[in-house]
């Protein structure tokens, strides 16, 4: 074992390489403040600042525990395919990091009972929802049971595990109004339509590569349909994620500011894929995950931040 498999400086690296804490905290602080906001707005509240705290941290550790089942589920194919990363060549080994998600589980348990709200039963409301969650993870992480044949179907894969995100955003708006013991938002359908489809942009978005940035045992959605239509399926979802933002906004009464935020992305992205298209050198297709997040961080300052400050 070298030094630095020895030494703290390990997570450190660990968190760069597979979970940006500066990159994830800034979407997740995005993702989390929106729905807070959201269902404050339209209950006609201001948002405790305890909300948004709890939503935060315990959003950021789902995402942090997607990470670590993602580790658990692909550590055959890394092992084979994937050499470099950190699991496989021996930084942080798997019993550490569930070591890691079962005490970041504790530490959600522990908000969620502290954050205050008791049901009928007596127990506090936010443990039902997290439960759920934590069970919709750990299905994900056994790929269902089925997993030569969801690994058989990439697109009913795909969605299948994009259903945590809204289970993960109902999560973050019940900081506020299951806590509080109103009823849901009227637009929470809508939310929780773009939290899914904001899902599906990023993982379409950061697996189209250009060819020379294809990998063996990567299937990117570049090698699985073909650049055109990866690219072409990327700009279907930020259509649907343009017209869900559009109805959740309007429930908020902040449509017009919020269209012509989605005409700025609109017309960031088509520059995108059409650069790609007619030049997919390499590295350009790194473009579509930063495109995907720049979509996604500000749709949910559209939903959340922006209209509370107005």
């Amino acid at each position: 074992m070298t030094p630095v498999q020895q030494s703290p400086l390990r997570w450190w690296i660990y968190q760069r390489e597979r979970f940006p804490l500066v990159t994830n905290g800034l979407l997740v602080a995005a993702f989390s403040s929106s729905a807070v906001s959201y269902s404050a707005l339209m209950h006609g509240n201001v948002p405790r600042f305890a909300s948004f705290l709890v939503a935060f941290v315990t959003c950021l550790i789902f995402f942090l525990q997607l990470r670590i089942a993602d580790e658990f589920k692909d550590f055959e194919e890394d092992m084979r395919f994937r050499p470099y990363r950190p699991v496989p060549r021996g930084l942080v080994s798997l019993p550490e990091l569930a070591t890691v998600g079962v005490a970041s589980g504790v530490l959600q348990l522990g908000m969620a009972v502290g954050l205050g709200g008791y049901g009928e039963t007596g127990l506090p409301v936010l443990v039902l929802p997290l439960v759920v969650t934590w069970l919709y993870i750990g299905l994900m992480s056994r790929e269902f049971f089925v997993r030569d044949w969801i690994k058989a179907h990439p697109i009913i894969y795909m969605l299948s595990h994009m259903v945590v995100m809204p289970l993960i955003y109902f999560y973050a708006t019940a900081c506020d109004w299951l806590v509080a013991q109103m009823h849901p938002p009227v637009g929470l359908p809508w939310v929780l339509g773009v939290s899914f489809v904001g899902g599906l942009m990023i993982e379409v978005g950061r697996k189209i590569r250009s060819p020379k940035d294809e990998e063996v045992g990567v299937e990117t959605y570049t090698y699985l349909w073909g650049q055109r239509n990866a690219v072409r399926v990327w700009l279907g979802i930020c259509l649907g994620m343009a017209i869900l933002s559009a109805i959740a906004s309007y429930h908020l009464h902040f449509l017009w500011p919020t269209l012509g935020v989605l005409f700025a992305l609109a017309t960031g992205s088509i520059t995108v894929a059409v650069s790609f298209l007619n030049s997919p050198r390499r590295k350009r297709g790194k473009q579509f995950e930063w495109m995907s997040g720049i979509w996604t961080l500000l749709v949910y300052l559209c939903l959340g931040l922006f209209p509370l400050l107005t």
